[in-house]
């Protein structure tokens, strides 16, 4: 059995980029990879509800969910995860946003788990999962309209702004 490559969407968990989010979702189902999120709300909604909408399709919606652990069984925050995941991976891991970083975040299991990763615009937790690909050595490719969208994305992540060359980059990282 042949093992679907893994691509990892990742961005704001408010804004929804629906255009560009759908696009993503939809040429991720069709090409037969497995699409990987952080399982909430935002880009993470948008790509995952056009992924499934895509029939047949030979991936699977995965989201990696955080805990809270101020709940009696550590279940995740309200609003996770959102109705498209297929796999619900349930974590231990409470960090996120500005704390994306430390050893009790589940950005390290997004990142770790991608063979490549797409990110979208976002804020602190989309920033710490560009360093963590930057760690990891993870090929990671930001779909923006423009460099302002994230200030703070680091220099050796590409930038796109197409479409065409957000896939061409997938396409290759996956071939080595």
């Amino acid at each position: 059995m042949k093992r679907l490559p893994v691509i990892g969407v990742m961005g704001s968990g408010t804004k929804r980029y629906a255009d560009r989010a759908s696009r993503v979702g939809s040429w991720i189902a069709r090409s037969g990879y497995h699409l990987l999120t952080g399982g909430g709300a935002g880009v993470m909604d948008a790509v995952t509800e056009a992924f499934v909408s895509i029939a047949p399709r030979a991936g699977l919606a995965v989201g990696i969910l955080p805990a809270d652990i101020r709940s009696p069984n550590h279940c995740s925050p309200t609003g996770y995860p959102n109705p498209w995941v297929e796999l619900v991976i349930q974590t231990h891991l409470p960090s996120r946003g500005t704390y994306g970083e430390d050893k009790f975040s589940r950005n390290h299991l997004n990142v770790l788990s991608s063979d490549a990763i797409i990110l979208f615009p976002g804020s602190a937790g989309t920033a710490s999962e560009a360093r963590l690909a930057v760690l990891y050595e993870r090929p990671c490719v930001a779909y923006f309209a423009s460099g302002d969208q994230m200030p703070t994305l680091p220099a050796s992540i590409p930038l796109e702004s197409s479409f065409d060359a957000v896939q061409e980059f997938v396409r290759n990282a996956l071939r080595t």
